[in-house]
């Protein structure tokens, strides 16, 4: 929003939500009719029935370049501005999709109005050149003179304001702008699409390239990593004036007084209104390097959804809590579509960056979903897969590697020894997290609980929940003999004395993990408290009770770059298991955490205390998605 909102600042559909799209309905309902059902050969029109599909081009353009861009900045090469990204800017522009739906009414209202757009060729040379001249021309004149007009403080803090928000630009903050500034744009890139229009010119490519080519200088302009070389400037030098790059107009957004052209930096030019810098930043951006980072998450993805859900994935939906949508079926296609290339490509890669104090974080993730993780035949391309990562870490020179999720299995790897087993001259140092885990489930439960209830299947995070609690003379009730008989096997007599089979469960405090069945649950009284220990949250079988979140802790303010969901997390909340990586390096401990080694609970508990991660409650919970 700007500092101070002008008139026609909202789009008129806002107050519809998710169902804005209905304003469409009528228009594609009634071209799909003209073109399918009408027995009159001259009311099928392929010019009135491919605005709709062209529309969803421009959506799915606008989406390749967000994922492609979050990328590359996540990687770091060629990356322009450092400046980070927060869940403000990611609300802030998940309406992005808004001048889309304006731009489809414009052209079926125009259609309706206009004799001449009907029946439009496929090609026309002419339409095409005249439509490249009014674009240079009129275009690119008018719209200089409009943005420098709209930087005037009084238009800027009415409208423009809201645009300039996003310092750190990524490709779809080109269409954030309020709504009367769209009319505005709207009216000056009609100007060669009307004028072939009532000329007679226009052509279906002149129209769908123009919006195309719209849309890419936006996107590409907006990207935040430099993408074009230096042999296109070298090899024909007036390009100079004709082309803009990302690093160019990203110095808009940083010196706010410069560079105000649209796709062609000749008007910068002419009137003095060039950065001086731009070339500098141009060619520093191009050999920019990422920097290595000092610590490194590694997860996988869940579910096929859960690739809409990655921060390279739909930006709306990484910023929330992951969630399975009714409408995900509709995108059936494109799940099976990401499945595919998922199993095609089978190689790690880079998903986040983060920064903290001196730290540069990134996350990794294994193409490979939870249920295969217990495919006896994917267990040895899935170990394949982590060790490459690690060692690939190892190669550069990263201190720390946290295994996320199911990479730390224990049928899998057991909780990563296996790796450190190959390889014990790995200066990266593997950390399951385990000990920073249980730290977080003890300090999760209430004070003066006496008795707890143990459920699930057993782990090495819930062997030391079990065993910390007995010797602070809490009572353990297993849910199940065999789990009873494992842990009792493995504490002394003292302390086994605090461990007892279930017969009673009238404990309202039941820590669960994987494996939980649902008729289990629903021997636990009414109010009862689920507080999980394991890396994926319990089914909820019951209303009449509470389930905590796994393992997590509330991140520090200052921990930069956040603007997605550590998957059903709520925001600014990440899990034991991440957090734990992140202590390591910041502490320096020169040794790994993986297999049966633990470290001691107090001091990592304390460490995270210190490093300003706080304990997530309830309420700090509820606070956190705000």
């Amino acid at each position: 929003m700007a500092s101070k909102p002008g008139i026609l600042t909202e789009w008129p559909w806002t107050w519809l939500g998710n169902f804005k799209y209905v304003v469409l309905a009528p228009y594609v309902t009634h071209s799909l009719n003209s073109f399918f059902m009408s027995e009159d050969e001259s009311k099928r029109d392929m010019t009135y029935l491919i605005i709709f599909p062209f529309l969803l081009f421009r959506m799915l353009h606008n989406q390749i370049w967000i994922s492609v861009s979050r990328y590359r900045t996540a990687k770091g090469d060629n990356r322009i501005v450092d400046k980070t990204i927060e869940f403000d800017q990611i609300d802030r522009e998940r309406n992005w999709d808004d001048q889309i739906i304006l731009n489809g009414l414009l052209f079926y209202y125009g259609y309706t109005k206009l004799e001449q757009s009907h029946h439009m060729p496929i090609w026309r040379t002419d339409g095409i050149i005249m439509t490249a001249l009014l674009h240079i021309g009129p275009v690119e004149f008018l719209y200089y003179w409009l943005h420098r007009a709209l930087h005037h403080h009084y238009l800027y803090s009415r409208y423009h304001s809201h645009h300039h928000s996003s310092v750190a630009t990524e490709p779809i903050t080109s269409v954030i702008h309020p709504f009367a500034e769209h009319i505005a744009y709207f009216l000056l890139f009609a100007i060669p699409l009307l004028t072939t229009v009532l000329t007679g010119t226009a052509s279906i490519v002149s129209f769908g390239g123009y919006i195309t080519y719209i849309d890419f200088m936006n996107n590409m302009g907006h990207c935040n990593f430099e993408i074009i070389p230096k042999w296109m400037f070298s090899s024909f030098p007036p390009l100079k004036y004709l082309m803009y790059t990302p690093s160019y107009h990203s110095l808009h957004h940083t010196q706010f007084r410069t560079n105000y052209s649209l796709f062609m930096p000749m008007y910068d030019y002419i009137y003095d209104t060039l950065d001086k810098s731009s070339d500098t930043l141009y060619e520093k951006s191009l050999e920019r390097q990422g920097k290595s980072p000092d610590m490194v998450h590694l997860t996988h993805l869940t579910t096929p959804e859960s690739i809409y859900h990655l921060r390279l994935g739909f930006a709306s939906f990484a910023s929330e809590p992951y969630t399975s949508k009714w409408y995900f079926w509709l995108m059936w296609p494109v799940t099976l579509w990401s499945m595919m290339v998922t199993w095609i490509y089978g190689h790690t890669f880079t998903v986040e960056r983060n920064v903290f104090k001196s730290l540069n974080l990134q996350t990794w993730a294994i193409p490979k979903y939870r249920i295969q993780y217990f495919m006896q035949w994917q267990r040895e391309t899935i170990n394949n897969l982590i060790e490459e990562a690690i060692m690939e870490a190892d190669r550069k020179g990263i201190k720390v590697l946290s295994l996320g999720l199911l990479n730390q299995e224990e049928q899998l790897n057991n909780n990563g020894e296996l790796y450190i087993r190959r390889h014990p001259e790995l200066k990266v140092k593997v950390v399951d997290g385990s000990s920073l885990a249980v730290a977080v489930v003890l300090n999760s439960i209430p004070k003066g609980t006496t008795q707890v209830v143990l459920g699930g299947h057993l782990s090495k995070v819930a062997n030391a929940i079990a065993l910390a609690l007995c010797q602070g003379g809490v009572k353990v009730v297993t849910l199940r003999e065999e789990e009873y008989k494992k842990l009792k096997s493995s504490l002394t007599p003292e302390v086994a004395a605090n461990l007892v089979p279930s017969k009673t469960y009238a404990s309202k405090i039941w820590l669960v993990g994987d494996g939980l069945s649902e008729d289990e649950q629903l021997k636990a009284p009414k109010g009862t408290l689920f507080i999980p220990f394991s890396q994926f949250p319990p089914r909820k079988a019951r209303k009449d009770c509470l389930y905590f979140h796994t393992p997590a802790m509330i991140t520090p303010k200052h921990f930069e770059n956040v603007d997605s969901c550590e998957n059903w997390l709520p925001r600014r909340v990440m899990s034991a298991w991440r957090v734990a990586g992140i202590l390591h390096a910041l502490e320096g401990w020169n040794e790994h955490e993986c297999g049966n080694m633990m470290f001691d609970i107090e001091k990592v508990w304390k460490a995270s205390l210190d490093h300003g991660f706080s304990p997530l409650t309830t309420a700090s919970a509820s606070e956190s998605k705000a």
